[in-house]
């Protein structure tokens, strides 16, 4: 059986002044695949988030989406492309309630697909695909609801699904977990286990337990490099991943 990569990082280079972040990182994803990276803090995490989806540019190397060529493409068209992200932090409509969010972000993703002469036709649609969203994700009864007035794992349920709206390839998700208390995270855990498999994941994750009961294979960043990547149970018997991360007293601290 031939595994596709659905995306390619080679090379990947990024400096800021004299600090150099990323030092040559190359890693794949596979298509369907949950793949996870992790690293101690300063590892450079955030900053290969960043070159992945355009938010800053790469001092050398390149990002390939199947055979796409994403290094130099802005950040919109990474989106159409097919490349969705969520932050650490969320990032939403407060002031408007959950099903304006939702609608708006299909709206924003499917509008360049369709006609915006048959209105009567694309009001439904978008409707439907909302409700579906909505169902999937645990948040049709709080359609109504404020999105500020959410609880804090709600708001990453629904920055995961607005994520969602335009179908992506592959979906990067930074630390879905952050900022999440204890008794809410196997239930985001689940939403996200249960994600469809047409769907690649790269997450950046600091929770251990997280980790392992999500990722199919488990990239390690330290100093800006690649220091391993292979199956969760590989990752974990590694001994310079014990050293530098596993068992670092930091482990676990935002890189």
């Amino acid at each position: 059986m031939v595994l596709v990569s659905v995306l390619a990082v080679s090379g990947l280079t990024k400096s800021f002044g004299a600090v150099s972040v990323l030092n040559g990182v190359n890693f794949s994803v596979r298509s369907g695949e949950r793949h996870v990276i992790i690293g101690p803090n300063g590892a450079g995490k955030t900053t290969l988030f960043n070159c992945i989806n355009g938010l800053i540019a790469p001092d050398g190397g390149s990002v390939h989406l199947k055979e796409t060529d994403l290094t130099r493409v802005p950040v919109f068209q990474r989106a159409r492309l097919g490349l969705a992200r969520t932050f650490q932090v969320t990032n939403l409509f407060a002031p408007l309630t959950v099903w304006e969010n939702v609608t708006l972000a299909v709206q924003v993703f499917e509008s360049s697909f369709f006609s915006w002469f048959h209105r009567k036709h694309l009001s439904r649609h978008w409707q439907d695909r909302a409700e579906t969203l909505l169902t999937q994700f645990e948040l049709f009864d709080k359609q109504n609801a404020l999105v500020q007035n959410l609880s804090y794992g709600e708001q990453r349920q629904l920055e995961i699904l607005l994520a969602l709206a335009g179908s992506p390839t592959i979906l990067l998700l930074d630390e879905p977990m952050a900022g999440l208390a204890a008794e809410d995270r196997p239930r985001l855990t689940q939403l996200i286990l249960g994600l469809s498999r047409s769907i690649s994941l790269l997450i950046i994750e600091h929770d251990i337990d997280v980790v392992f009961a999500l990722a199919d294979r488990v990239t390690v960043l330290h100093l800006g490099r690649v220091l391993i990547s292979g199956s969760p149970e590989e990752v974990a018997g590694n001994s310079e991943v014990q050293e530098v991360y596993l068992g670092h007293e930091d482990a676990g601290t935002r890189g």
